[in-house]
């Protein structure tokens, strides 16, 4: 699909245009989403560019990602999608600048594409030349990215209090409570999946605006500004993505050390209720084996004595632990 917006005396207006319209001199953003290859020659044959395919947007050398050609610049961005689902994945976004021109080529509709749709369509006047539709861009992106690291942060809180927090229980005592770790493994999983995939986007965005910075030095004072508090703002972000992915693995690690802990002491209660049943087993073999004369087999008080005798052996170890505090 091919979106034209147009500068207008009200700012920039999106274009209702035909399938086979041709491209109106007044175009200043052109948005190819999952474009068809005449949507594709189109934009080419007007403006002289070549448009890159969807495997070359994936191509992962920076000098593929980021260079010029007959006075264009190219800028493929990584960024991260799908994230109202389990499974994030990275895509690549191209940014064509052609002079008074921008041309944009995914083949995914990430949400601050749409916020920053949404926003022209409130506020024409806000970006009305390709370098500031171009910033305005970029911008939606680092804060949806920001969302991104802010949600993963509080998804770790969230673990961490689940991990460390103690059951509270009548009296002023306390108990650890029954987690599902396995759930909470899963979350760390997704959150650690989403953090490393944030931080090759801002890796992305980082080298794209160096480059933009240093390629057109033509670009107004508003928008080398703006693009100065991004390349800022990015740096940020990628120190404190690195700092919630140190703080992920301790989360994990911790998690594994509970789950540790907890099997630990499951294997302790098998030993000790063995050890209390072991002499009280042993009692049991003595007094069935089957023997003629065995000792007070023959008694009335036999059976109650062997039963006694069986329950002391059980609780006199249970005290013994109890005061060296074993248990």
């Amino acid at each position: 699909m091919l979106s034209v917006y147009c500068l207008t005396p009200a700012g920039l207006k999106r274009l209702e245009r035909t399938t086979n319209a041709p491209l109106p001199e007044e175009a200043v953003w052109l948005d190819l989403l999952e474009p068809t290859p005449e949507e594709e020659k189109l934009v080419e044959q007007r403006l002289g560019l070549d448009i890159p395919t969807r495997e070359e947007m994936r191509d992962i050398e920076s000098s593929s990602r980021l260079y010029e050609e007959g006075g264009a610049l190219y800028l493929t961005a990584t960024l991260v999608t799908r994230l109202d689902t389990q499974l994030p994945e990275n895509s690549q976004i191209t940014f064509i600048l052609s002079g008074t021109r921008l041309v944009t080529n995914r083949f995914v509709d990430p949400l601050p594409l749409r916020r920053f749709v949404a926003h022209t369509e409130r506020h024409p006047l806000a970006n009305t030349t390709a370098q500031t539709v171009l910033a305005g861009l970029l911008e939606s992106i680092v804060e949806r990215i920001a969302d991104v690291i802010e949600r993963v942060s509080s998804d770790m809180d969230a673990a961490s209090v689940e991990v460390f927090s103690r059951g509270i229980l009548p009296g002023g005592k306390t108990r650890r409570s029954q987690r599902d770790y396995r759930k909470l493994l899963e979350v760390i999983g997704q959150c650690g999946e989403l953090i490393a995939k944030t931080r090759e986007s801002l890796a992305s965005l980082s080298r794209l605006l160096a480059f933009l910075q240093q390629s057109t030095p033509t670009v107004p004072q508003e928008v080398r500004t703006r693009l100065r508090t991004l390349s800022h703002d990015v740096v940020a972000m990628s120190d404190h993505a690195s700092f919630v992915a140190t703080n992920l693995n301790f989360i994990l690690d911790a998690t594994l050390g509970m789950i540790n802990i907890d099997q630990n002491n499951i294997l302790k209660i098998f030993s000790v209720v063995t050890v209390f049943l072991l002499p009280p087993s042993v009692i049991g073999a003595v007094f069935g084996m089957n023997f003629t004369h065995i000792p007070y087999a023959a008694q009335p008080w036999g059976f109650w004595g062997a039963l006694a005798l069986m329950v002391l052996s059980s609780v006199l170890p249970y005290l013994w632990f109890r005061r060296k505090g074993w248990l």
